[in-house]
């Protein structure tokens, strides 16, 4: 254990962080719950959505852990979801312990609508980081954030995240401030 910082610096530290990213989250939930709600989904049910569409056919036990939930709480959201016919569950002959999880073309559909919709002006979040873009030319990039939450949930958390933030920047373009696929967004 690292000995160069008391008991008093690791609780303010851990009141920081804690009372920061209570007040973050806070305004991101406020923001997706109003994206979300008119396609009658809640937030982990779009991250479920979200997450299999990344993953592609991953597990539950995968979803639950890059989408940060319980397994119980991705189980039960992705019935809910394949009782609206927007995943399919299946088991691999190899495996038949692990359940997963496939988005149907519904679930697709759905999925770009919910993007294709997205508001940026409506997002506290990113307009709160305005002023540092205006600034530096670019939004943060969490660097400090990315490590303490790789050494919390690892290197397999992170590289899926980075993976999927590099899938999104492929998949998709701005086009009019309208984001779509970007084979479609040629047209």
């Amino acid at each position: 254990m690292d000995s160069s910082f008391d008991a008093k610096q690791s609780i303010l530290f851990s009141l920081r962080a804690a009372q920061l990213s209570k007040a973050l989250w806070k305004s991101v939930e406020k923001d997706w719950q109003e994206w979300v709600k008119p396609y009658n989904l809640n937030i982990n049910e779009f991250q479920i959505l979200w997450v299999a569409h990344q993953l592609e056919g991953a597990s539950v036990s995968g979803i639950a852990k890059f989408g940060v939930m319980h397994v119980s709480t991705a189980f039960n959201f992705s019935k809910k979801l394949e009782d609206r016919s927007l995943l399919k569950f299946s088991k691999k002959t190899n495996d038949k312990r692990n359940t997963y999880i496939e988005l149907t073309e519904d679930g697709e559909s759905l999925l770009l609508s919910i993007l294709e919709s997205y508001e940026k002006e409506t997002f506290q979040v990113s307009e709160g980081a305005l002023p540092i873009k205006e600034l530096y030319g670019k939004f943060p990039e969490f660097s400090e954030l990315m490590t303490i939450v790789r050494y919390i949930y690892g290197e397999e958390f992170m590289h899926l995240f980075e993976e999927s933030l590099q899938s999104f920047e492929n998949d998709f373009m701005d086009k009019d401030g309208t984001l779509l696929p970007a084979d479609r967004s040629a047209k």
